[in-house]
């Protein structure tokens, strides 16, 4: 059975979990009406998912804005740690499982120090967000960042930085890119480190390293102990390579089904979200 999911927003409804605001305006009084958007429009994605054919979900980066932040104003885990726990709740009641995925700029393995401090604690944001929800399966995908011309200490430095931190850890799983790290080296990293490797058609098609699609898959598949995920995009023809395409194409789609080599949730990694797969299951009546 392969089980479907999108990141962070519904066009459908209109709802997003990703509403901010600048750091120059953040207050608690802005900060709070942000996160309580945010976690409204969680909700209403969350109940609409089910009757519409997806089981997974990406929480954005912002369900609570700048809560990594050193300015931030508010103990944030106090204050929403019992409503996160109840949408926790509710999402286990409804089959979705959950996930967060931080930005490029989430790069333990910088020689910076700053880099690496701001990094890990956005990691442990995301981490502490699913630990407070009660996502058992969930899923915080990091890419293992830049190489600074040098791989080895590049990775050293990742898996140093993060081996000991054990609530990232329980989620954390690694993915490839469509430039740096190939899907091979990924899976040295999550061996490493004890943690399971996704694989995303577009990055891989761009970056494949010795794997075909289907040996990637074969090689990442067990290093997961639940359900393997997987993200599936198509290339924008018009942008720059790596760059996602509103919908997914029906080869993509296709060339994924054939290569998979057991079940799996297939993350939608598309500008159309929910409506990535239209052209190709035609859900536009969902």
């Amino acid at each position: 059975m392969i089980r479907l999911g999108y990141p962070c927003e519904n066009l459908t409804l209109g709802a997003s979990t990703n509403h901010t605001l600048r750091l120059t305006l953040l207050s608690e009084e802005r900060a709070r009406a942000k996160v309580a958007e945010n976690l409204e429009d969680l909700e209403r994605i969350l109940r609409w998912n089910p009757g519409h054919g997806f089981h997974l979900f990406r929480v954005g980066q912002h369900l609570i804005p700048f809560a990594s932040h050193p300015l931030f104003p508010y103990d944030w885990e106090q204050a929403h740690g019992e409503e996160l726990a109840r949408l926790g709740a509710l999402a286990r009641g409804l089959g979705q499982r959950l996930s967060m995925h931080p930005g490029q700029y989430v790069n333990p393995g910088s020689p910076d120090p700053q880099v690496v401090e701001r990094s890990l604690a956005e990691l442990r944001y995301s981490a502490r967000v699913l630990s407070l929800m009660g996502a058992e399966d969930g899923v915080l995908v990091l890419h293992l960042g830049g190489t600074y011309g040098d791989k080895d200490r590049a990775m050293r430095r990742f898996l140093e930085n993060l081996q000991d931190e054990g609530e990232i850890l329980r989620y954390l799983a690694l993915e490839s890119d469509e430039r740096l790290w190939s899907v091979e080296e990924v899976l040295r990293a999550a061996e490493a480190l004890g943690v399971p490797v996704v694989v995303d058609t577009l990055h891989h098609a761009l970056n494949p390293g010795r794997l075909t699609l289907e040996e990637a898959l074969r090689l990442a598949f067990p290093t997961w102990r639940g359900r393997p995920k997987v993200h599936l995009a198509s290339q924008d023809p018009k942008r720059r390579p790596g760059a996602h395409a509103f919908h997914v194409a029906r080869e993509d789609w296709e060339r994924l089904l054939a290569a998979l080599p057991a079940p799996a949730d297939l993350m939608l990694e598309a500008k159309g979200k929910e409506r990535a797969l239209e052209a190709v299951l035609d859900r536009r009546g969902a």
